[in-house]
C-alpha cells in the first residue's frame, strides 16, 4: 500500500522528491500518512478532495485483496 501511494503521489507532484509516507499499523487497519509539498497540495488533494478520494479507492481495493483496511490522511505541511 505504501509504495502504491508513493508512485500515485509522485506522478501528480511538482517535487516528487519531497514526497514522504508514512505507514502506522493497527492488527489488520494500516493508517497512511501522505506529507508533500505546500506548493503541491492542491495536486493531492484536488478540486473538492475528487484526487485523494479516487486514491483512497484505490488503496481500498489493494488492500481488500490483502484483507485488511487502509485509510489515507493527506498531512498539511
Amino acid at each position: 500500500m505504501k509504495a502504491l501511494t508513493e508512485f500515485i503521489a509522485r506522478s501528480l507532484v511538482d517535487r516528487p522528491e519531497e514526497v514522504v509516507v508514512d505507514e502506522i499499523r493497527y492488527g489488520s487497519r494500516v493508517t497512511l500518512e501522505l506529507h508533500v509539498a505546500k506548493d503541491d497540495m492542491g495536486r493531492v488533494i484536488g478540486r473538492g478532495g475528487r484526487v485523494a478520494n479516487a486514491i483512497r479507492t484505490l488503496l481500498r481495493v489493494a488492500a481488500e485483496r490483502d484483507g485488511s483496511q487502509v485509510t489515507l490522511d493527506v498531512v498539511e505541511p
